[in-house]
């Protein structure tokens, strides 16, 4: 059963007299009267990291994974709850300790604080992270404008191709090596611009599942459709050259996820301060398409004009 099967089966109703909850349709709980928005994310061992050798790398990912939700919503993270499900062998004072380093380096980046959390005995390693901020105002799901531009902020591809060294499904040099794993540990979330985004964007969601996937939940219940163009798909310099010595294509890079970069619409007429604060912040904003009739099929097109298709369109979240 995918996730939305089972949220529209068994848990929408739940939530249809709490305007909150956005219809259980977004990454995020906001209440407008108080100025609070809320993520939860859970991440398991075997599904969402491969092992717990560098607990001090996995939790970096965890939390910059979670508190993405908020910051492509327009919302800087304020607080952080954590609860861990570990054992002896897991929670050891020496993971424990590089756990809770790199929490600290963490909220010094992030300006973000510990608030609580749980812990409980299980032989199946497991995080919970709910993310917490304040706004009177957020970027929803399902807001795009028909002819609306598609933007991306950063790179795509680099944390797929860490993640694919990490599980020994290509191999490259040491300095590569180095470079797209810790690309995959710690992702570059567009923090500079979180607070800037509720000035262009109409509709916004981070990049966690893979582009096509995530971009189509941005979507999923407007009649909508997209138009990517692959050659403006923006890729590191790194990741060009594995591409063209491997022999690899672009598309199938790009639309794996864990890249959690924010993934946005906006008016043409936008173009001009998207530039500028792109510029200002230092945060590189791409535009990779555009939003089309619904009426249409949503297509990639690549540098030859010939439309293509991707063997991934990013991870499924089946039950």
């Amino acid at each position: 059963m995918h996730e939305f099967e089972l949220i529209k089966n068994y848990l929408s109703k739940l939530s249809k007299k709490n305007k909150s909850a956005l219809k259980l349709n977004d990454d995020v709980f906001f209440d407008k009267m108080k100025g609070v928005a809320i993520s939860v994310d859970t991440y398991i061992i075997g599904t969402h990291f491969i092992d717990f050798k560098s607990p001090d790398l996995i939790i970096k990912k965890i939390l910059r994974s979670s508190i993405s939700d908020l910051i492509c919503k327009g919302v800087k993270p304020k607080f952080y709850f954590i609860s861990g499900s570990g054992n002896q062998r897991t929670f050891s004072r020496p993971n424990l300790s590089k756990i809770s380093k790199s929490l600290s380096t963490e909220q010094t980046k992030f300006k973000i604080f510990l608030c609580g959390g749980d812990t409980t005995y299980s032989n199946k390693l497991s995080f919970t992270i709910i993310s917490m901020g304040y706004s009177d105002k957020i970027i929803q799901r399902n807001k795009a404008k028909l002819d609306d531009d598609i933007y991306i902020t950063g790179n795509l591809g680099d944390s797929f191709l860490g993640l694919q060294i990490l599980r020994k499904k290509i191999k490259v040099n040491k300095k590569d090596t180095k470079f797209f794993v810790n690309k995959y540990y710690q992702p570059e979330l567009p923090f500079e611009i979180t607070n800037q985004l509720i000035k262009f964007a109409n509709t916004s969601i981070d990049i966690s599942d893979g582009l096509i996937d995530d971009l189509t939940k941005m979507i999923n219940r407007q009649n909508l459709s997209f138009c990517l163009n692959e050659k403006e798909i923006p890729i590191s310099t790194n990741l060009s050259k594995i591409i063209k010595k491997k022999k690899l294509k672009k598309i199938n890079l790009i639309s794996n996820g864990d890249d959690y970069q924010t993934l946005f619409t906006a008016n043409p007429n936008k173009t001009r301060i998207i530039r500028r604060i792109s510029e200002s912040s230092g945060i590189k904003i791409t535009k990779i398409g555009k939003i089309i009739s619904g009426n249409k099929r949503s297509i990639v097109i690549d540098k030859k004009g010939e439309q293509i298709r991707a063997k991934y369109k990013g991870y499924i979240h089946q039950f």
